[in-house]
């Protein structure tokens, strides 16, 4: 194993994370610190990326805020994130979404993934 890998993996806390891919709706609760104020805001958006790997993997959410598309990285071993929430699964074929960036209105929305459950015992 590499020792650089080992050593980030030691000082880094696991955190656990629903299962979220490009294309997912979700909701990214992080700490605000404002002088010596502590608040929490939510970053309600699509992901567009997973990147990286280990303790250097991110992940890119981009939102509209009043008609100008607004796009943060999140680490995944962020200690400011507090809760990462999946409100919709996208129905996507990309691992990367950029062309969302041109897109603008309805061409801009992704589909929502529906799962069908089988009954199995007929």
């Amino acid at each position: 194993m590499d020792a650089i890998k080992f050593v980030q993996e030691q000082l880094n806390q696991k955190k656990e994370f629903p299962k979220f891919r490009p294309g997912d709706n979700v909701v990214v609760n992080y700490k605000i610190i404002e002088g010596d104020k502590e608040r929490i805001q939510a970053f309600r958006g699509d992901v567009i990326q997973i990147k990286g790997e280990g303790a250097t993997r991110t992940f890119t959410v981009r939102k509209f805020s009043n008609g100008v598309g607004v796009e943060r990285i999140f680490p995944f071993n962020s200690p400011n994130i507090t809760e990462v929430q999946v409100l919709k699964r996208g129905k996507v074929r990309r691992a990367k979404l950029f062309y969302l960036r041109e897109l603008v209105g309805k061409k801009a929305r992704i589909k929502e993934r529906r799962y069908v459950k089988s009954d199995s015992n007929k």
